[in-house]
């Protein structure tokens, strides 16, 4: 902006102890780097250089301007820079927060394909399986997999529904029935997913039936893989996505049980920061995203439950 140009001048002969490397260094001439100098020094009341034949030097009053105005300007440059990347659909930084359990398996192929699609994109992936304040941690968007929002005024965009069964290692019915029913489940052999320690409760359906099953607290876990591979080695009958036993299943390590009765699905969504519009690097994202997750060959997302509520 043109305002700051006494500023960005003057602090460059303060950084060059120059008027003639300052001048070179903004492709200016010297006349116009005195001149400017001399203007800035009226408009302040103050005198900012020394001028010597063998150097130019602070005054003290120079040298507070400086103090005060260098990390001023550094700041309002970085701003500036961020919103103007911010309004590039292709050029820019992405911060992203997402799943641990989808973030080992899908996002290191998903940002690779992102990134061969849109190299001037650089990307931040943090991964927790905590819900985050996506504000407080400056995110530009989080991945979620979960149930449907309830907070009905949350920017957010689903992009599909996530399957989950009942599994268990065949191992572990060599030791305790096998239940036909979700009532002969016994707590004492499952395992909780929770992020408060608390046990879990699962919702089985049958057409018009409904069962409700207390998981047992013995073992409690905020991570899906975890109580996948402590189920793998017999340690009690868990509820997970599709996704995260996949390969379990096919392996034979882990087998789902009860199929002929349902749980309800999660829900893969994306969340957004209080935007009026997705910024255009934002929405380039979501859209690949979107056609990433539909294109998905082998892994458990029903991509035909997307919808979306998200800013215009």
């Amino acid at each position: 902006m043109d305002d700051l140009k006494p500023i960005r001048v003057f602090l460059e002969v303060a950084a060059l102890s120059s008027f003639s490397k300052a001048a070179r260094s903004l492709r200016m001439t010297p006349a116009s780097v005195t001149r400017i100098i001399a203007r800035l020094e009226e408009d302040l009341g103050q005198q900012l250089l020394v001028r010597t034949t063998r150097k130019v030097s602070l005054t003290t009053a120079g040298t507070a301007v400086a103090t005060r105005y260098t990390p001023l300007l550094a700041a309002f440059d970085q701003a500036t820079e961020e919103l103007a990347r911010a309004n590039r659909p292709d050029h820019g930084r992405l911060r992203i927060n997402a799943p641990l359990s989808m973030g080992v398996r899908l996002m290191p192929q998903l940002i690779e394909s992102f990134r061969l699609a849109y190299p001037l994109v650089s990307v931040e992936v943090m991964l927790t399986d905590a819900f985050v304040d996506i504000i407080k941690e400056d995110c530009d968007l989080a991945i979620r997999i979960s149930g449907p929002p309830a907070d009905r005024s949350t920017i957010w965009r689903k992009i599909c529904e996530v399957p989950r069964h009942a599994f268990a290692a065949p191992m572990l019915f060599e030791r305790i029935p096998r239940p036909t029913r979700p009532e002969e489940i016994d707590p004492a052999h499952t395992l909780s997913y929770s992020s408060s320690g608390a046990a879990e409760t699962w919702e089985f359906s049958k057409g018009t039936a409904r069962r409700l099953v207390r998981a047992g607290s013995a073992v409690v876990s905020n991570n899906g893989d975890f109580l996948a591979e402590h189920a793998r080695s017999g340690g009690g009958i868990c509820v997970l996505p599709d996704f995260i036993v996949s390969r379990a299943v096919s392996e034979g390590a882990l087998e789902p049980i009860l199929t002929d009765w349902a749980l309800p699905t999660l829900w893969l969504t994306l969340f957004y920061p209080p935007y009026e519009q997705l910024p255009p690097l934002v929405e380039t994202f979501t859209d690949f995203f979107e056609a990433y997750i539909r294109d998905l060959d082998g892994l458990a997302f029903d991509t035909h439950g997307g919808g979306a509520a998200r800013p215009r």
